[in-house]
């Protein structure tokens, strides 16, 4: 039981960063703009977030510097592919190879570097009960503030005017500008605000799931973020839920070698490579649930003069 409870921490532990990431690609998708720098962005934001805990010995700064470099290159981004009407495709991998290249380069002096002691968050009487308490409320802030934006983006894109309002511009941005809506500003907000809860998931992994800068540690997970929105169908409580089982299979890896199971490392290194794999192939077997679902303008520019 003690080991399925740290299976169960570890997997919320693991799920929060493909959530955190998730949740701001889908706010970009929403609104009709497809960024595949996500790994970049996320290369980034750990490098600026470790180096400002290793100065600051402060995790709200560290969440701040990665949100604001992960923000920052989405601006970039969004400028780019919203008023310069540039490839979004090309624009995205471009700026996940520059993220790639810049956080190495950058984070050469910070590899032997060390975060001061980790403080350990616990729930009050709540992570006293056995089982429950080991497995749910001894996780770090950052998790439970994961899943209240999740149920807090579900109410904002289907509950309120605003959310509606950035759903008509990823379904017709033609429509919402014939409104007197300004798209490429809605859609330039859309995406930075995505950029930057991309920037606190990769701060999150550098400060909090694996305290340490080592050169590209996000590892795939920016390009599974990228498929979780798909395999959610760009709902808030999906991708919430398809983070965790993604997280789960990632820590069942390490589970499963911990009990000795005779399998090749680098077949359960995989595991959650070949589970994001063997998801997009089942979606994708059914074409019209995803176009029934995805934003209608999704990847295509726009043009307010036409």
């Amino acid at each position: 039981m003690e080991s399925i409870a740290l299976l169960i921490a570890a997997t919320l532990n693991a799920g929060t960063v493909l959530a955190l990431a998730g949740l701001g690609l889908l706010i970009n998708e929403r609104a009709g703009i497809v960024n595949l720098g996500a790994e970049g962005m996320m290369l980034v934001a750990a490098i600026a977030g470790f180096a400002t805990a290793v100065h600051t010995g402060s995790d709200v700064l560290a969440f701040a510097a990665g949100a604001g470099a992960g923000a920052l290159m989405a601006a970039a981004f969004g400028v780019l592919v919203i008023w310069f009407n540039t490839n979004q495709y090309a624009s995205g991998l471009a700026l996940s190879l520059f993220g790639a290249g810049f956080s190495a380069f950058v984070g050469i002096g910070y590899t032997q570097a060390q975060l001061s002691e980790r403080m350990r968050f616990e729930m009050p009487v709540l992570a006293d009960i056995p089982f429950v308490g080991p497995a749910l409320f001894r996780q770090h802030p950052m998790v439970y503030l994961a899943i209240v934006l999740a149920l807090g983006l579900a109410w904002f894109l289907y509950r309120s005017r605003d959310g509606l309002v950035l759903r008509a511009v990823g379904e017709s941005p033609e429509s919402a500008h014939a409104l007197g809506y300004p798209v490429r500003r809605l859609r330039l907000l859309a995406v930075t605000t995505g950029g930057a809860l991309c920037g606190v998931a990769g701060a999150y992994v550098s400060v909090v799931y694996t305290p340490l800068w080592v050169e590209g540690m996000i590892a795939g997970k920016g390009w599974i973020a990228l498929a979780l929105t798909t395999f959610a169908t760009w709902r808030p409580a999906r991708v919430l839920l398809g983070a965790y089982l993604f997280g789960g299979v990632t820590m069942l890896q390490f589970h499963l070698q911990g009990q000795g199971v005779q399998v090749a490392s680098q077949v359960l290194t995989a595991l959650p490579y070949l589970a994001t794999i063997v998801v997009l192939v089942l979606i994708s077997r059914n074409p019209t649930w995803i176009r029934v679902n995805m934003p209608a303008s999704l990847g295509k520019p726009f043009y307010p003069g036409s």
